[in-house]
């Protein structure tokens, strides 16, 4: 037996050991809603989408719930490393994401591509009929986060997005630290300061022959044509308009994430984005903000600040205390009386939608299983993705923005409101 297939295993008897003692298994995996997924394998057949770092990584992850049957990527080197080290050489690889959706025996896919091909192969994953979990930031623009949400209601096909921080990795702490805002332990929120470590500059850079191995027009995909560099693919991607949307939605896509969770704006967003960035002014080199100061008014009146000069982390300030919380700690007087004053038992279950924290990816399948809404659904990340992009055209155009929440509409400037989705090159349109 192989460690993947004793991965599963062990998986699938924890899932039936829980539904017959009703303990390690909560409500969502009840009788009725084993009955409802009845016709779901017990071992989803996946195709991995996108296999450069992080994309194999999440592919990693999902071994022991699923069989990687293909592995999709631009890269031809990319796909046969990841080929050999995730399924010994025996997936199927394909150049081209549309073969492995065409294919009726795949169920879910991972999507770790580069940010601007995370919506179009999302939409049409789904539309294809498979479930779905891609790495942040979920979308290019606005318009993208909408055209998703759209999908997945009309599907009904289940979409988790790589938000980690809302499962209960990284020690859980981000998880505590919601659960304590929402019950009140600093009083009345008043300020959400995030602070985001300041991103790499570089440029300009020089032009390069395409590598026999990558298909660099499908790399560019909806971006405009340019000429080849390497800085523009791997990591560096993130750091050009073209591809992403810096560091706002690189981190701020975790950190900002939490935030308007923990405050109650998970479904909703800000009303009033002022600020003020650096950007670069380099030909062919990284363009996106190297230095911003943001801040954004939400409707229950709490102020999310957001910039590079601070402690990169969250800290939430009430009129009846502060904490700070990012990935190493979690520290302040509120969480010292966490030992004396606990939180309710409960807190947490319910902020993870009755089930027990842990694997973000396991959280994907228990989901896929069950027919129902991950724990990092489109919904809320779309609203916190809004609030990343709007902060973007705001340093971008130098103005203030008015946004309003329910309409999702930028009120009085045209121009911003037209920032809401960007020109795709023919071709490679995301369409609904």
């Amino acid at each position: 037996m192989t460690l993947r297939e004793s991965h599963r295993r062990d998986f699938l008897h924890t899932s039936v050991r829980g539904l017959a003692a009703g303990v390690l298994a909560p409500y969502w995996f009840s009788t009725a809603k084993a009955e409802e997924v009845s016709d779901k394998r017990d071992c989803p057949r996946l195709g991995a989408i996108g296999v450069g770092g992080r994309g194999t990584d999440i592919a990693n992850l999902a071994l022991p719930f699923a069989d990687i049957v293909a592995i999709c990527d631009v890269d031809r080197e990319h796909a046969d490393r990841a080929r050999s080290k995730l399924t010994d050489n025996k997936a199927d690889v394909f150049e081209d994401y549309r073969h492995v959706l065409d294919r009726q025996d795949i169920d879910v896919v991972t999507i770790g591509t580069r940010d601007h091909w995370h919506a179009k192969i999302a939409i049409e994953a789904m539309q294809a009929g498979k479930d779905v979990y891609c790495e942040k930031p979920m979308t290019l623009t606005i318009e993208e986060g909408r055209q998703i949400a759209q999908v997945v209601k009309q599907t009904g096909c289940v979409m988790q997005v790589g938000t980690q921080q809302r499962s209960g990795e990284y020690g859980g702490q981000f998880l505590t630290a919601v659960a304590m805002v929402r019950e009140g332990r600093i009083g009345k929120v008043r300020r959400v300061t995030i602070g985001l470590s300041r991103p790499p500059q570089g440029g300009p850079f020089a032009t390069r022959s395409i590598p026999s191995q990558l298909n660099w027009d499908m790399w560019l995909g909806q971006a405009p044509q340019v000429d080849y560099c390497p800085e523009r693919c791997g990591a560096g991607a993130r750091w050009w308009y073209e591809y992403a949307g810096g560091q706002l939605t690189n981190w701020g896509s975790h950190h900002v994430d939490i935030a308007q969770w923990a405050i109650g704006m998970e479904q909703s967003g800000p009303t009033a984005i002022a600020g003020s960035a650096t950007h670069p002014n380099v030909p062919n080199g990284y363009n996106t903000a190297t230095a911003f100061h943001i801040q954004c008014q939400f409707p229950n009146g709490v102020e999310i600040v957001i910039g590079d000069g601070f402690d990169h982390g969250i800290l939430f300030e009430g009129d009846a205390g502060r904490f700070f919380v990012n990935r190493g700690k979690i520290t302040g007087k509120p969480v010292e009386q966490l030992r004396e004053q606990p939180l309710p038992e409960d807190a947490i279950s319910q902020l993870y939608r009755g089930r027990r924290p842990g694997s973000h990816m396991r959280n994907f399948f228990d989901c896929v299983r069950a027919r129902e809404q991950p724990i990092s659904d489109v919904f809320t990340h779309h609203r916190t993705l809004t609030t990343m992009h709007l902060a973007n055209i705001c340093i971008r155009l130098g103005r203030s923005l008015v946004w309003d929440p329910d309409t999702e509409q930028i009120l009085g400037d045209d121009e911003a409101n037209s920032m809401q989705s960007r020109e795709q090159r023919r071709g490679y349109e995301v369409v609904v």
